[in-house]
């Protein structure tokens, strides 16, 4: 999701569920995605798991990410903001310092929309020349309950094919470029694709999958924040030849822009058009998200997975995953793998 979208997944997590599960289950569990589905899905696993490590899109050209992109040639730190915030604890300590990452600044000046924390993870990476290692020293000053990667380690633009933005030919493509643009096309998107086509893969990134007992995909924005990671050839192959159990954690509607009219299963289908090679164990969905709970069954299967259904809604009338019912469904899942 861009970074200009307000962030409200810190407070919402530290007022909702406790900090940690009685008795975390040891294993080593890599979640991939990016925004706001991804926060909310780091904020329910950090509470289940003992080893934790974040894989971020790093494709937003937004906001004050994509500000600072452009003007210093860096990765867009916005989503690994989240993230970061996402793993912080729910002591005063957490909480603090959640909320001085996702700060904003309100000016009538340069500084108005900037998130401190985008400040402050470009400045590590400036001083130490890494970008790995700025972030763990932004999650070590947060006691940050895992670790954040992004997926590579050059910015990187989404394209896609768009389907119905000239009404005058409503079945002729169209190309887009750019996550923001991407995410807020009022056609179909149909594909997407990534520039550069074989961006260098983070390194660590791909040591956590090969070694992974899970790794979990999704939820969130399905084309610009889910499906880049299997776009990145090595990041793939190694998903693909890691032992680790995949899962698949559906959004609760369709995004607007992005998957407009879209099934539960066709967000599988398009998942499976992207990266046909990828099995998967396990696709886990909220049960009152799901019209048609046979069709999403054997689009799961045709995966090589299993459906679960599970109450994951915040239940306030908006789309979004409740932590603290997150956290159970993985804690359910993950311990009878």
């Amino acid at each position: 999701m861009p970074d200009s979208v307000p962030d409200s997944v810190p407070d919402s997590v530290s007022d909702s569920v406790p900090d940690r599960a009685p008795s975390p289950l040891d294993l080593k569990v890599v979640a991939l995605g990016g925004g706001h589905g991804l926060a909310a899905s780091l904020a329910a696993l950090r509470r289940v798991v003992t080893d934790l490590t974040a894989v971020v899109t790093v494709a937003d050209n937004g906001g004050s990410s994509g500000r600072l992109r452009r003007e210093f040639g860096v990765l867009p730190p916005g989503d690994l903001r989240q993230a970061l915030a996402a793993l912080c604890g729910d002591d005063d300590w957490g909480r603090t310092w959640a909320r001085v990452l996702q700060h904003r600044f309100a000016s009538d000046g340069e500084m108005h929309d900037h998130a401190l924390g985008n400040l402050l993870i470009v400045t590590l990476w400036e001083l130490l020349e890494d970008h790995v290692g700025g972030l763990d020293w932004v999650a070590r000053l947060l006691g940050a309950h895992g670790r954040v990667l992004p997926m590579a380690v050059t910015p990187i633009d989404i394209t896609a094919s768009v389907r119905g933005l000239d009404l005058r030919r409503p079945g002729s493509v169209s190309t887009v470029r750019g996550q923001v643009q991407v995410a807020s096309t009022t056609g179909q998107v149909t594909a997407v694709r990534l520039e550069p086509e074989d961006p260098p893969a983070c390194r660590e990134a791909l040591a956590a999958v090969a070694v992974a007992d899970w790794v979990v995909l999704g939820p969130g924005s399905w084309f610009t924040s889910v499906i880049p990671h299997l776009l990145v050839p090595e990041l793939r192959r190694s998903l693909t030849r890691s032992a680790a159990r995949k899962a698949v954690v559906l959004n609760l509607a369709p995004q607007q822009g992005e998957t407009d009219g879209f099934s539960p299963a066709q967000h599988l289908e398009v998942l499976a058009g992207h990266a046909p090679d990828l099995a998967v164990d396990v696709v886990l969905a909220d049960s009152s998200a799901v019209p048609d709970v046979d069709e999403l069954r054997a689009a799961a299967g045709s995966l090589g997975g299993v459906l679960v259904l599970a109450d994951l809604a915040v239940g306030d009338g908006t789309p979004r995953h409740d932590p603290a019912k997150l956290a159970r469904a993985y804690a359910s899942l993950l311990a009878g793998a």
